[in-house]
């Protein structure tokens, strides 16, 4: 079995990081799409000043998600065959990052406009606080948790990037 380099472990990191962005981009999107859309609908004018605040802070979170989750295209146009792929991996991730917790506030704040625009506010903030909970259980807490899996036993001397079915 041949042994990845270095060169192109940053290459398939850098790969497999756009494939990621591709997914969150998605839906980060489609959701700046709809916040674009809603103050022009007929029913935006209904909408309490406590629902406008939120729509601000899901339009502008939304916005902030779609310039950090993009960021490493324009980083890459930057830095293109300047052999700076490690730089590029660890920048991308970052901003990743951050656009998922952009992307998280977006979404959570979301809910709480529309199930406050719907429903009575204490079920509107269960709701949200459910749906909040639901998604940091997704996108952290069972990514913590289950951070170590594939490892090997204790009494494994192969190095983690010699095994075929090490995750990076």
């Amino acid at each position: 079995m041949a042994v990845e380099t270095e060169k192109q472990r940053w290459q398939r990191n850098f790969a497999d990081l756009l494939q990621e962005l591709r997914v969150a981009q998605t839906g980060v999107q489609i959701l700046f799409a709809f916040l674009l859309t809603l103050p022009f609908s007929s029913g935006f004018p209904r909408a309490t000043t406590f629902q406008k605040d939120i729509y601000i802070v899901a339009l502008l979170s939304a916005a902030a998600a779609t310039a950090l989750i993009i960021s490493p295209v324009a980083f890459h146009r930057a830095l293109f065959r300047q052999g700076r792929k490690p730089e590029l991996v660890r920048f991308a991730h970052g901003m990743a990052s951050g656009g998922l917790a952009f992307m998280l506030i977006a979404m959570v704040s979301s809910v709480l406009l529309i199930t406050d625009f719907l429903l009575p506010r204490p079920l509107a903030f269960v709701l949200t606080g459910l749906a909040g909970v639901w998604f940091l259980t997704f996108w952290a807490a069972l990514p913590f948790l289950r951070r170590n899996w594939g490892e090997a036993d204790e009494d494994d001397d192969e190095p983690p990037e010699a095994r075929p079915d090490a995750i990076d």
